[in-house]
Parts: C-alpha cells; sequence; structure tokens
C-alpha cells in the first residue's frame, strides 16, 4: 500500500479541471521523499494575501440555511477529507486536492469590506452566516484575528450573525459573542462529527480535538450564547452508527439543536475521497463507497436540490430516523432563537449619531 501522509486529508493533489495542462503532482516522487525521510512539500502551508472587491455572498440554494455568506479565507488547512470547498479552489486556479489544504488565501481587506457593506443605505438586516464555504476560525486565525475583527463590526452595527467551526479557538471570542447574544444577534453551531478521536485524525486531520469541540459547546452555553451541533456529513459506515449517542453527548453540553447532513462527493471530492479511503481504511474501502452510493441513486454524486443533502433509499431512509429517534428524546422543547433584525444601525448616520448624542 502507498504510504499515507499523514496531517493531510487528501493524499495527492488533483488537476484543475479548468486548466487543461495542469498536472498532479508523481506519486513515484512522493514516495521517494517518504523513502529518503525527506518531507515533501504537501508538509507546508503558504497563505496568500488577496483583496477582493466584495465579501458578502448572496446564497441561492434552497439546501442550505443561510441568506448570505462571508468567508475570510480561502481553502481550509483543516483538511476534511470530504468538504464540499474543495471544489470551489479551482476557481482561483488551484486543486481540490492538497491546494485546498496547503496554498490557503487570505482576505486582508474583509473588515474594512463588511463595514462597507453595512453602511450602505441599500442594505437591510439579514442574519451573515460566517463559514458558508470555508472554516473562519482555521489555524491561521489565531495570528490574523480577521474573524474577531469581523465579530467586532458586527457588535458595532448590532447585526445578526451565523457561525459555523471545527475549531475550539471561538472561545477565544466568547467576549464579544456574549454581547452579541445579550440581544439576540449571533448563533454558534459546532460541527462534530464523530465522538471518536482515530476517526476525527484521519477524516478532519488538523482540526480541533472532539474534546475540544465538547468542551467548547459547553462553555459557550455556559456564556449565554445560543449553540448548536452540526453532524455534517453522516459518512455510512464510518459515523453513521453515532448519531444518537452524539445527540446525547452534545444535548448533554448545552446544544439546543442538532443538524445533519448526507456526504455527497461531488466534483474532484469523488477522486480525493476515493484515493484517500483506499489509503486510510483498506479494509472496509469498497463497504463505505458501495453504501454512499445507495445513498444517491447508485453514484457518489447527486446534484438535484432537494435530494442532495438528504439521500434517498434504504440507508438514507435509516440514518433520518435515527435523527428523529435521538431528537425526540433529547432535543423536545429546546431550539436556537431566531436572530433579532430589529437594532441594526448604521453609525454614519448623521440623524442617527445626533439622536444618539441627545
Amino acid at each position: 500500500m502507498k504510504e499515507y501522509i499523514k496531517g493531510r486529508g487528501a493524499q495527492k493533489k488533483i488537476a484543475n479541471r479548468f486548466f487543461e495542462h495542469s498536472h498532479e503532482v508523481r506519486d513515484d516522487f512522493l514516495e521517494f521523499c517518504f523513502r529518503e525521510s525527506e518531507p515533501p512539500s504537501q508538509t507546508q502551508t503558504n497563505y496568500i494575501e488577496t483583496f477582493p472587491k466584495t465579501i458578502v455572498n448572496k446564497v441561492t440554494s434552497p439546501d442550505v440555511g443561510m441568506s448570505y455568506s462571508l468567508n475570510p479565507y480561502q481553502g481550509c488547512e483543516h483538511g476534511c477529507i470530504y468538504c464540499y470547498a474543495r471544489n470551489s479552489h479551482e476557481y482561483w486556479g488551484y486543486g481540490a486536492g492538497l491546494d485546498f489544504e496547503q496554498k490557503i488565501l487570505v482576505k486582508k481587506n474583509a473588515i474594512a469590506l463588511l463595514e462597507k457593506k453595512l453602511q450602505s443605505k441599500s442594505w437591510k438586516a439579514v442574519s451573515i452566516s460566517l463559514s458558508g464555504n470555508t472554516d473562519c476560525y482555521q489555524p491561521i486565525e489565531k495570528k490574523l484575528e480577521i474573524t474577531r475583527g469581523l465579530l467586532k463590526v458586527f457588535l458595532k452595527y448590532k447585526h445578526p450573525v451565523g457561525i459555523i467551526t471545527k475549531n475550539a479557538l471561538v472561545q477565544r471570542d466568547i467576549d464579544i459573542l456574549s454581547q452579541l447574544a445579550k440581544d439576540r444577534l449571533c448563533m454558534v453551531y459546532i460541527s462534530i462529527t464523530s465522538l471518536s478521536e482515530s476517526t476525527r485524525r484521519i477524516l478532519e486531520p488538523r482540526t480541533a480535538t472532539i474534546k475540544k469541540r465538547l468542551q467548547t459547546v459547553e462553555k459557550l452555553s455556559q456564556a449565554g450564547i445560543p449553540v448548536g451541533v452540526m453532524m455534517a456529513p453522516i459518512i455510512p459506515g464510518i459515523n453513521s452508527h453515532e448519531i444518537i449517542p452524539l445527540i446525547k453527548e452534545v444535548t448533554a453540553r448545552g446544544a439546543l439543536q442538532v443538524g445533519h447532513t448526507i456526504v455527497r462527493l461531488n466534483g474532484a471530492i469523488g477522486v480525493i475521497f476515493e484515493d484517500w479511503i483506499k489509503k486510510a481504511l483498506p479494509d472496509r474501502a469498497n463497504k463505505v463507497l458501495h453504501q454512499i452510493a445507495a445513498c444517491h441513486g447508485g453514484q457518489l454524486n447527486d446534484s438535484r436540490f432537494g435530494t442532495r443533502m438528504k439521500g434517498e433509499g434504504t440507508i438514507a431512509k435509516h440514518i433520518h430516523q435515527q435523527f428523529a429517534i435521538g431528537k425526540k428524546k433529547y432535543l423536545v422543547g429546546k431550539s436556537i432563537p431566531k436572530l433579532n433584525t430589529d437594532l441594526f444601525t448604521r453609525s454614519n448616520d448623521k440623524q442617527l449619531d445626533l439622536f444618539n448624542n441627545l
């Protein structure tokens, strides 16, 4: 079996479909590096500064529970092998495999762009979700604090914001989030796909440990911040047996809601996932792939709105039934309050400033 690249999700580079002559690093070169104890380039992460013209994106998909998203980073060092955002890296000229994990685009002007958006006279308050595509609390955020700066802007304008993350670093910003929460201006979802640390290490190699994520749910809840958990995606044969135990655990920690999706391997992700599972879990690779396909009409991906994230068939039905049982047992009477859009103010409104100074 070819060597497994520890600390990464994708196990090889994937050609960008938009570039006819692009190519991937040859496997025999990587094998040479491992033999000679010479680390290949896959161990390095490069951060590339970018300055986009806009930062708030309208979400038109009916399958995603958000209207607008904001992503301070493109690409994600967490390296989750199943991540649907991998394909978006191709629009920036990179591959969906290792490039997605090691070439991180940093949107340096994100804070200024958000403030400009909120100051626009045409903008009407509606919840903006941080991490609609890639995690806003990935490792480099600890140094750059772009997400923290964005939260300060949301607080300044009394504007609602939602967050989804796999990183315990969100605890750093409890001081701001708790102020937002007092006015129902924020909610946080922690992504937890498994209670098994060994599963986490290979499925999501550079994310916070399961222990830290459970602690994060607890600390956010204790601080009065509405917190939910996303068990997404459910991968048959890998984490589908953990649904009810996970719901029990996270609700005991203070989670008010638990959501889920069924994995779909769209675009380049199918090739990346197949390569990964044959190296990481060779003994059950075929079984898992067949069960995923059984949820999508015999294919690894289903692009149809309405079914692509829910799946269909016997296995998908069984997954949904487990969630129904778990929610009925542990989540009755619990819910995340709807975010408040009535307090939004523009600090550059001279008449409002005059009124506030009276």
